[in-house]
């Protein structure tokens, strides 16, 4: 049932009223806290042999992301699944590729604790940091109780709880502005709708929002070994289905897919077309639909231009 309920949803949605909303603008969070928390995110220390940041798997001056296959962590270790990008996360219903976080407060302490990533402790951080005299002053000034595991924890979800990229050609469009985008970037959002791409990738992320199986029409040959949501459950029923991910800013973020098999977006947009809607479209669909991803990227966070 679950998966024939999966092969008939691109049918189910074509009629459908408009599935993408637009990023509003001016989304509120705790200014200070963000600051502190940006701070926390590009410092080395975080990490066990203070090498690794936040920031070094997500690039924030590009897709946030870091454009490789798998990240390098903590002893020049390799890590096994592709890094997701930073922008947006706030919109996701869960984290990671897997949903083993339910927020972005779980999310932060992941890396931290990954012996591949980070490979230290919250209680190590604050023990390396509590003498610092920025972030002793800051944590005071900002939490009563000042610098905790809890509070460095709250600080950097604030922090990337506030990355999020607005304004993109698409989101005008959506807002009215019927001039932002060009013909074919028209004709490439109705093929990625008629062709029940939009199935999966709706709602204000364009993607964020649900597991999906990588394969339902044809069986997906993942180039690692992470089942994705069954490595959570171990549900016999969720091996291989992955958080959908956003396609927002997906022009700056390849390799694409958890185990980074598609090398660009043409390699994406021809493997999700076959093993997911299980069609093979014309190279000038195709590239129609590649000009409409291209329209959602978004404006820099503001957050990054405060001090």
């Amino acid at each position: 049932m679950k998966i024939l309920f999966l092969i008939m949803m691109p049918f189910l949605l074509l009629n459908c009223k408009e599935l993408i909303l637009p990023i509003k603008s001016g989304i509120a969070y705790d200014l200070q806290k963000a600051l502190l928390g940006k701070k926390l995110f590009f410092d080395k220390r975080l990490s066990k042999d203070n090498t690794i940041s936040c920031a070094s798997c997500h690039d924030l001056d590009n897709g946030g992301d870091d454009n490789r296959d798998f990240s390098i962590g903590v002893d020049n270790k390799k890590g096994k699944i592709n890094s997701p990008t930073v922008f947006n996360t706030r919109y996701n219903f869960t984290q990671f590729w897997d949903g083993r976080a339910k927020n972005l407060k779980e999310q932060v302490s992941g890396p931290i604790h990954n012996p591949v990533e980070m490979g230290t402790s919250l209680e190590e951080i604050i023990k390396k940091l509590q003498n610092d005299k920025y972030y002793k002053k800051q944590f005071a000034l900002i939490y009563k109780n000042g610098f905790t595991k809890e509070n460095l924890v709250d600080a950097i979800s604030e922090f990337e709880s506030a990355l999020v990229t607005p304004d993109s050609k698409f989101d005008l469009y959506l807002k009215g502005d019927k001039s932002a985008l060009n013909e074919d970037e028209i004709e490439g959002y109705k093929l990625f709708k008629k062709n029940g791409c939009i199935s999966c990738h709706n709602g204000i992320n364009i993607g964020g929002n649900l597991f999906q199986k990588m394969g339902i029409l044809k069986e997906y040959k993942s180039k690692v070994g992470n089942l994705g949501r069954y490595e959570v459950t171990k549900d016999i029923e969720d091996k291989s289905y992955f958080k959908v991910p956003t396609l927002r800013n997906i022009n700056k973020t390849s390799p694409y897919f958890h185990d980074a098999s598609a090398k660009t977006l043409h390699d994406a947009v021809s493997i999700m077309m076959e093993y997911q809607l299980g069609m093979k479209a014309n190279k000038q669909e195709i590239e129609k639909i590649i000009k409409f991803l291209k329209t959602l990227d978004g404006k820099r966070p503001e957050i990054l231009d405060k001090k």
